[in-house]
Protein backbone atom coordinates (compact mmCIF):
# COMPACT_ATOMS: atom_id res chain seq x y z
CA UNK A 1 0.00 0.00 0.00
CA UNK A 2 0.89 3.39 -1.04
CA UNK A 3 1.66 6.74 0.89
CA UNK A 4 -1.25 7.87 -0.79
CA UNK A 5 -3.23 5.20 0.66
CA UNK A 6 -2.07 5.22 3.82
CA UNK A 7 -3.18 8.47 4.39
CA UNK A 8 -6.68 7.74 3.24
CA UNK A 9 -7.16 5.08 5.11
CA UNK A 10 -5.86 7.39 8.06
CA UNK A 11 -8.51 10.11 7.36
CA UNK A 12 -11.00 8.06 7.45
CA UNK A 13 -10.07 6.29 10.08
CA UNK A 14 -9.40 9.79 12.51
CA UNK A 15 -13.09 10.73 10.56
CA UNK A 16 -15.42 8.00 12.46
CA UNK A 17 -13.85 8.53 15.79
CA UNK A 18 -14.86 11.85 15.21
CA UNK A 19 -10.91 13.25 15.29
CA UNK A 20 -11.65 16.12 12.54
CA UNK A 21 -8.68 17.58 12.60
CA UNK A 22 -6.35 15.08 12.91
CA UNK A 23 -8.64 13.82 9.84
CA UNK A 24 -8.08 16.97 7.98
CA UNK A 25 -4.27 16.83 8.76
CA UNK A 26 -4.12 13.60 6.68
CA UNK A 27 -6.20 14.55 3.86
CA UNK A 28 -4.12 17.75 3.33
CA UNK A 29 -1.14 15.47 2.94
CA UNK A 30 -3.12 13.42 0.51
CA UNK A 31 -3.94 16.46 -1.54
CA UNK A 32 -0.41 17.68 -1.39
CA UNK A 33 0.49 13.88 -3.29
CA UNK A 34 -2.39 13.74 -5.19
CA UNK A 35 -3.92 17.12 -5.88
CA UNK A 36 -6.79 14.83 -7.73
CA UNK A 37 -7.72 12.69 -5.02
CA UNK A 38 -11.73 13.03 -4.88
CA UNK A 39 -12.34 10.72 -2.08
CA UNK A 40 -9.80 13.28 -0.08
CA UNK A 41 -12.00 16.43 -0.81
CA UNK A 42 -15.20 14.61 -0.07
CA UNK A 43 -13.90 14.01 3.26
CA UNK A 44 -13.07 17.87 4.33
CA UNK A 45 -16.27 18.33 2.97
CA UNK A 46 -17.85 16.35 5.07
CA UNK A 47 -15.65 17.96 8.13
CA UNK A 48 -16.25 21.31 6.77
CA UNK A 49 -20.24 21.08 6.79
CA UNK A 50 -19.88 19.29 10.97
CA UNK A 51 -17.81 22.42 11.47
CA UNK A 52 -20.27 25.02 9.91
CA UNK A 53 -17.65 25.71 7.36
CA UNK A 54 -20.41 25.90 4.63
CA UNK A 55 -18.28 28.01 2.14
CA UNK A 56 -15.11 26.02 2.54
CA UNK A 57 -17.80 22.31 2.28
CA UNK A 58 -19.58 23.76 -0.84
CA UNK A 59 -15.64 24.64 -2.45
CA UNK A 60 -15.05 21.03 -1.33
CA UNK A 61 -17.87 18.88 -2.47
CA UNK A 62 -17.68 21.17 -5.96
CA UNK A 63 -14.45 20.30 -6.73
CA UNK A 64 -15.35 16.41 -5.84
CA UNK A 65 -17.93 16.91 -8.44
CA UNK A 66 -15.44 18.27 -11.29
CA UNK A 67 -13.35 14.92 -10.52
CA UNK A 68 -15.63 12.81 -9.78
CA UNK A 69 -19.08 14.31 -11.68
CA UNK A 70 -20.90 10.36 -11.04
CA UNK A 71 -20.21 10.56 -7.28
CA UNK A 72 -24.13 10.78 -6.17
CA UNK A 73 -22.80 11.37 -2.29
CA UNK A 74 -21.22 14.66 -2.90
CA UNK A 75 -24.02 15.85 -4.94
CA UNK A 76 -26.51 15.20 -2.16
CA UNK A 77 -24.52 16.64 0.15
CA UNK A 78 -23.71 19.41 -1.79
CA UNK A 79 -27.53 19.64 -2.58
CA UNK A 80 -28.28 19.64 1.13
CA UNK A 81 -25.99 22.35 1.85
CA UNK A 82 -27.58 24.93 -0.82
CA UNK A 83 -30.75 24.17 0.59
CA UNK A 84 -29.91 25.13 3.83
CA UNK A 85 -28.71 28.46 3.08
CA UNK A 86 -31.80 29.48 0.84
CA UNK A 87 -30.27 28.70 -2.55
CA UNK A 88 -33.38 26.19 -3.10
CA UNK A 89 -33.36 26.67 -7.43
CA UNK A 90 -29.45 25.77 -6.88
CA UNK A 91 -29.88 22.99 -4.91
CA UNK A 92 -32.66 21.68 -6.58
CA UNK A 93 -30.71 21.59 -9.76
CA UNK A 94 -27.79 20.00 -8.60
CA UNK A 95 -30.22 17.09 -6.54
CA UNK A 96 -32.03 16.82 -9.87
CA UNK A 97 -28.83 16.45 -12.10
CA UNK A 98 -27.88 13.48 -9.63
CA UNK A 99 -31.44 12.04 -9.48
CA UNK A 100 -30.93 11.44 -13.24
CA UNK A 101 -27.46 10.06 -12.65
CA UNK A 102 -28.82 7.18 -10.38
CA UNK A 103 -31.87 6.68 -12.51
CA UNK A 104 -29.76 5.95 -15.84
CA UNK A 105 -27.02 3.67 -13.68
CA UNK A 106 -28.91 1.07 -14.07
CA UNK A 107 -28.35 -1.15 -10.96
CA UNK A 108 -27.02 2.00 -8.73
CA UNK A 109 -30.83 2.61 -8.25
CA UNK A 110 -30.71 -0.50 -6.49
CA UNK A 111 -28.40 1.19 -3.75
CA UNK A 112 -29.75 1.02 -0.02
CA UNK A 113 -27.30 3.85 1.13
CA UNK A 114 -28.11 6.00 -2.34
CA UNK A 115 -31.84 5.55 -2.33
CA UNK A 116 -32.01 6.45 1.86
CA UNK A 117 -30.26 9.88 0.81
CA UNK A 118 -32.57 10.46 -1.62
CA UNK A 119 -35.57 9.97 0.01
CA UNK A 120 -34.34 12.06 3.02
CA UNK A 121 -34.15 15.07 0.38
CA UNK A 122 -37.73 13.98 -0.98
CA UNK A 123 -38.83 14.19 2.80
CA UNK A 124 -37.18 17.69 2.90
CA UNK A 125 -39.25 18.39 0.02
CA UNK A 126 -42.08 17.04 0.87
CA UNK A 127 -42.46 18.96 4.33
CA UNK A 128 -41.74 22.38 2.20
CA UNK A 129 -44.50 21.75 0.39
CA UNK A 130 -46.29 20.72 3.42
CA UNK A 131 -45.51 23.97 5.60
CA UNK A 132 -46.93 25.96 2.37
CA UNK A 133 -50.13 24.18 2.16
CA UNK A 134 -49.41 22.59 -1.17
CA UNK A 135 -50.68 19.14 -0.32
CA UNK A 136 -51.17 17.72 -3.55
CA UNK A 137 -47.26 18.67 -4.08
CA UNK A 138 -46.30 17.57 -0.80
CA UNK A 139 -47.92 13.76 -1.25
CA UNK A 140 -46.22 13.53 -3.99
CA UNK A 141 -42.68 13.93 -2.44
CA UNK A 142 -43.65 11.87 0.30
CA UNK A 143 -44.73 8.76 -1.84
CA UNK A 144 -41.25 9.36 -3.56
CA UNK A 145 -39.49 9.15 -0.35
CA UNK A 146 -41.21 6.19 0.78
CA UNK A 147 -40.93 4.14 -1.92
CA UNK A 148 -36.89 4.62 -1.75
CA UNK A 149 -36.63 4.18 2.12
CA UNK A 150 -40.12 1.90 3.48
CA UNK A 151 -37.88 1.88 6.42
CA UNK A 152 -39.05 5.21 7.94
CA UNK A 153 -42.52 4.83 8.90
CA UNK A 154 -42.80 8.39 9.71
CA UNK A 155 -43.27 8.99 6.34
CA UNK A 156 -46.43 7.52 6.00
CA UNK A 157 -47.86 8.95 9.37
CA UNK A 158 -47.12 12.12 7.08
CA UNK A 159 -49.17 11.22 3.87
CA UNK A 160 -51.85 10.26 6.63
CA UNK A 161 -51.81 13.83 8.12
CA UNK A 162 -51.86 15.14 4.24
CA UNK A 163 -55.25 12.72 3.30
CA UNK A 164 -57.11 14.65 6.58
CA UNK A 165 -56.13 18.10 5.23
CA UNK A 166 -56.94 17.40 2.04
CA UNK A 167 -60.40 16.10 3.64
CA UNK A 168 -59.57 12.68 2.50
CA UNK A 169 -60.46 10.93 6.12
CA UNK A 170 -61.28 7.86 5.36
CA UNK A 171 -57.92 7.02 3.19
CA UNK A 172 -55.87 8.81 6.43
CA UNK A 173 -56.99 6.15 8.55
CA UNK A 174 -57.10 3.64 6.39
CA UNK A 175 -53.18 4.30 6.07
CA UNK A 176 -52.93 4.58 9.66
CA UNK A 177 -54.32 1.32 9.98
CA UNK A 178 -52.40 -0.71 7.55
CA UNK A 179 -49.42 1.07 9.04
CA UNK A 180 -50.41 -0.02 13.11
CA UNK A 181 -51.06 -3.81 11.41
CA UNK A 182 -47.97 -3.72 10.11
CA UNK A 183 -46.08 -2.24 12.38
CA UNK A 184 -47.62 -3.08 15.80
CA UNK A 185 -44.41 -2.37 17.96
CA UNK A 186 -44.65 1.43 16.28
CA UNK A 187 -47.04 3.40 18.78
CA UNK A 188 -46.66 6.81 16.55
CA UNK A 189 -48.96 5.33 14.43
CA UNK A 190 -51.73 4.41 17.09
CA UNK A 191 -51.22 7.87 18.68
CA UNK A 192 -51.81 9.80 14.97
CA UNK A 193 -54.89 7.31 14.51
CA UNK A 194 -56.05 8.39 18.04
CA UNK A 195 -55.73 11.94 17.02
CA UNK A 196 -57.76 11.39 14.20
CA UNK A 197 -60.35 9.44 15.75
CA UNK A 198 -60.57 12.47 17.87
CA UNK A 199 -60.80 15.32 15.48
CA UNK A 200 -63.71 12.93 14.05
CA UNK A 201 -65.28 12.46 17.10
CA UNK A 202 -64.77 9.09 17.58
CA UNK A 203 -63.04 9.45 21.04
CA UNK A 204 -64.15 6.13 22.27
CA UNK A 205 -61.92 4.25 19.66
CA UNK A 206 -59.55 7.02 20.07
CA UNK A 207 -59.23 6.17 23.72
CA UNK A 208 -58.48 2.66 22.82
CA UNK A 209 -55.69 3.03 20.71
CA UNK A 210 -54.28 5.71 23.15
CA UNK A 211 -54.60 3.11 25.81
CA UNK A 212 -53.29 -0.24 23.50
CA UNK A 213 -50.24 2.29 22.84
CA UNK A 214 -49.75 3.54 26.93
CA UNK A 215 -49.88 -0.33 27.76
CA UNK A 216 -46.89 -1.26 25.30
CA UNK A 217 -44.94 2.38 26.48
CA UNK A 218 -46.74 3.05 30.41
CA UNK A 219 -43.80 6.25 30.71
CA UNK A 220 -45.12 7.70 27.27
CA UNK A 221 -46.29 11.48 28.51
CA UNK A 222 -47.86 12.52 25.54
CA UNK A 223 -50.26 9.32 25.31
CA UNK A 224 -51.21 10.53 29.10
CA UNK A 225 -51.96 14.02 28.11
CA UNK A 226 -53.97 12.81 25.38
CA UNK A 227 -55.89 10.34 27.51
CA UNK A 228 -56.58 12.50 30.22
CA UNK A 229 -57.86 15.11 27.95
CA UNK A 230 -60.20 12.82 26.23
CA UNK A 231 -61.71 11.63 29.67
CA UNK A 232 -62.21 15.17 30.92
CA UNK A 233 -63.82 15.98 28.07
CA UNK A 234 -66.14 13.25 27.61
CA UNK A 235 -67.02 13.37 31.55
CA UNK A 236 -67.75 16.61 30.89
CA UNK A 237 -69.72 15.83 27.70
CA UNK A 238 -72.11 12.92 30.16
CA UNK A 239 -72.50 16.54 32.69
CA UNK A 240 -73.72 18.51 30.35
CA UNK A 241 -76.46 15.65 29.12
Amino acid sequence: MNKESQLVNSAKSFFNKSLYKKSLIALEEVIEINPKNSTAFFYMGNIFHIKGQLGKAIKAFNRVLELDPNNTDASISLSVILNDIGRYEQAQEVFNKANEKVKNAGNGVNDPHINKQFSSKHYELAEMYFSYNRFDEALFEYNKAIALNSDNLEIRIKIAKVYSKKGFMSKAIEELRSLKSENPAFIQARIALGLLYYSSGNTLEAQNEWQYALNKDPLNTELQMYLQLSQSATETNLGMA
